[in-house]
C-alpha cells in the first residue's frame, strides 16, 4: 500500500489527476474508483472528495485538462496566412496529440459524462478547441478557398477524418512503412472535399 503523503496547498487536485492518468494507462475508465485513485496518489480515501464529487467529476477534470493541452497543440500549428495549410497542420497536430497523450485522449473522447451543463468548464474548453477548427474553415470561406456553407458542419467533417486516423493509429489498425506521409496524405485528401473547385 502506498504511504500517505501530505500535499501542500494546491497540489492535491493535480496529484489526483496524475494518479488517475497513471491508473488509466492500464485500466478501463469504467472500472476506476476514487478510492483507487487516492491509493495511487498516496492520500486518504476521503481526500479526493475535497475536489471531486464523484468519479464522473474526476474524469471530467481529466478530460478538461486534456482539452486545454490539446488546444495548445492546435493553436501552435496554425498558419495565420494560409487557411488550407492551417487545416493540414491542425489535422496533423490532432493526430500527434492523440499519439503523444493516448490516455488523456481516450478520456477526452469517451469517458467524461455526456450532457455536461453548457457553462461547465469542460464544455467551455472542449467547445473552444473545436472553435479553432471552425475559425480556420471560416477564414478559408472568407478567402474564397473553402466552400460556402455551415462552418460547424464542415469543421465536423474534417474533425471526423482526423479523429478516425488518430483512432486507427492508437488501435494499431493503420500500418505503413512511411506513416508520416500516409497520415499527411489522408488528411489532405479529407480537406480536398471542402475546397472550392478551381
Amino acid at each position: 500500500m502506498a504511504k500517505e503523503q501530505p500535499y501542500h496547498h494546491g497540489d492535491l487536485r493535480q496529484g489526483l489527476l496524475s494518479a488517475a492518468l497513471k491508473i488509466l494507462e492500464t485500466k478501463d475508465a469504467k472500472s476506476i474508483s476514487l478510492r483507487e485513485v487516492a491509493r495511487q496518489a498516496g492520500v486518504s480515501h476521503t481526500a479526493p472528495y475535497r475536489h471531486f464529487e464523484d468519479k464522473a467529476a474526476l474524469l471530467a477534470a481529466v478530460a478538461e485538462e486534456g482539452f486545454a493541452e490539446f488546444g495548445q497543440y492546435l493553436r501552435a500549428a496554425l498558419v495565420p496566412t494560409d487557411p488550407i495549410e492551417s487545416l493540414q497542420a491542425t489535422g496533423a497536430a490532432y493526430v500527434r496529440y492523440a499519439q503523444d497523450h493516448p490516455t488523456h485522449f481516450r478520456v477526452m473522447i469517451g469517458c467524461f459524462p455526456p450532457n455536461e451543463p453548457p457553462d461547465s468548464s469542460l464544455e467551455v474548453v472542449s467547445k473552444s478547441t473545436f472553435r479553432i477548427l471552425v475559425d480556420v474553415i471560416e477564414s478559408g470561406q472568407v478567402a474564397g478557398v473553402v466552400k460556402a456553407g455551415d462552418s460547424n458542419f464542415l469543421a465536423l467533417g474534417q474533425w471526423a477524418v482526423v479523429h478516425g486516423i488518430a483512432m486507427l493509429l492508437l488501435d494499431g489498425m493503420l500500418n505503413s512503412a512511411d506513416m508520416p506521409n500516409l497520415v499527411d496524405g489522408l488528411i489532405r485528401s479529407g480537406i480536398t472535399g471542402i475546397l472550392v473547385s478551381s
